[in-house]
């Protein structure tokens, strides 16, 4: 009889703390004081980009104000683990909620995100008891920074699409025990959500999505324009707008993330430029500026992140693989696992009908508040409805 071969060795979990050393820190703040400022272009506003008063402001409120030892003891406070999988190093925080019955859930953070977006909804979902809500809510909390962006670097190699993203997401998944578990996601992460839903539908409860981009081509529009609601023209009014004005970083990022790195890994005007100008335009548009949608230094730490990392580059291959994975061209398989949308009737685009194309949509919430960033805009409305969702979806312990 043949002899049995070994099972391959699974891949170790190892502790991880933020420790970026304080001559990183020294050199930001040296950078910013060094700051070579373009005239200021024709036309008041934000039309043409970040105004440099707002950007002079903001950059000396980060080299002179802004406490990175502080924030990075803060991110500290939550136990933060990486991992190889498929070769590849993925950084993640792995919270687990003193409730022994918690449904495990993974959050996915988008483009301009990491896992900071969800500082603000760790308590509450993984102890509600503490923050006022149901013990029967609870959840163990995996939030993975997705590869290329933060601590999951250096990027292994080219292959590193969203559905490739949502397989090594289930492997992470099984290799913490969680055999049944839901997700949630937005931006980045409301493609990477559904794709785990057809990854692994045995396994995936269920899925949770906010700023989901669904919109219908251009013969659907034709064929159904005359049927359309108020709200569906308004959206596809704001997806033209989206289109027509807002896509430079999309077009760069997708096409030459590379050269984009060089500047944006060496200047932190330009990496701090790049990101806050994405947090205005995705923001609640009642929001005059950025931090008045978001908390200064939320907004910050983020931006130093990537800064740290020095993953511009990285974290934009994204969009490059996106537009040259041919299966994008092609319609998705339909993502059976029942699926939750939390919709912003501000900034979002999708449309509930052609979502339901390639998605199993059971819940669908339109928030009159907050836009893109739903995490750190609303974090309170973005757990209640999470918490909603999930309530209508049999729950397996972890």
């Amino acid at each position: 009889m043949p002899p049995t071969a070994a099972p391959a060795p699974v891949a170790a979990v190892l502790p991880f703390r933020v420790a970026v050393p304080v001559a990183a820190v020294d050199d930001l703040k040296e950078r910013l004081a060094r700051a070579r400022w373009p005239d200021e272009a024709p036309g008041a506003g934000w039309s043409r980009g970040v105004p440099s008063d707002y950007l002079k402001e903001l950059a000396e409120y980060w080299r002179t104000q802004y406490d990175w030892p502080g924030q990075e003891a803060m991110l500290n406070q939550h136990p933060q683990f990486t991992t190889t999988i498929q070769g590849q190093t993925v950084h993640f925080l792995h919270v687990r909620s003193p409730e022994p019955d918690a449904t495990p859930l993974m959050l996915i953070h988008g483009w301009p995100g990491s896992f900071v977006e969800f500082l603000d909804v760790i308590g509450p979902l993984s102890n509600p008891s503490a923050h006022g809500g149901d013990p029967a809510d609870a959840f163990h909390l995996v939030i993975p920074s997705i590869p290329g962006h933060g601590f999951s670097r250096p990027l292994t190699d080219s292959t590193w699409t969203h559905r490739h993203i949502a397989g090594a997401f289930t492997e992470l998944m099984t290799r913490l025990g969680y055999e049944r578990y839901g997700v949630q996601g937005g931006d980045a992460g409301a493609f990477i959500a559904p794709d785990m839903g057809r990854v692994d539908p045995t396994h995936v409860i269920g899925v949770h999505v906010n700023s989901l981009v669904q919109i219908p081509s251009l013969p659907q529009i034709l064929a159904g324009l005359v049927v359309f609601s108020k709200a569906e023209r308004q959206r596809l009014a704001r997806f033209k707008h989206f289109r027509d004005e807002m896509m430079g970083y999309l077009h760069v990022q997708s096409t030459r993330p590379k050269t984009l790195a060089y500047g944006l890994n060496d200047s932190p005007i330009g990496q701090l430029a790049w990101i806050v100008e994405k947090f205005k335009e995705w923001t609640d548009p009642a929001a005059a500026r950025p931090d008045d949608a978001i908390d200064r230094d939320r907004m910050l730490t983020n931006v130093s992140l990537y800064w740290f990392t020095g993953t511009a580059g990285s974290s934009a291959n994204l969009y490059y693989e996106t537009l040259h994975d041919p299966t994008t061209k092609k319609r998705k398989s339909r993502n059976t696992v029942p699926t939750g949308v939390a919709v912003s009737s501000t900034q979002d685009v999708t449309i509930r009908r052609w979502a339901e194309r390639e998605n199993n949509i059971v819940h669908w919430t339109e928030l009159e508040h907050g836009g893109h960033f739903a995490a750190l805009e609303v974090p309170k409305l973005l757990v209640d409805d999470i918490r909603l969702f999930f309530r209508g979806i049999p729950r397996a312990a972890g």
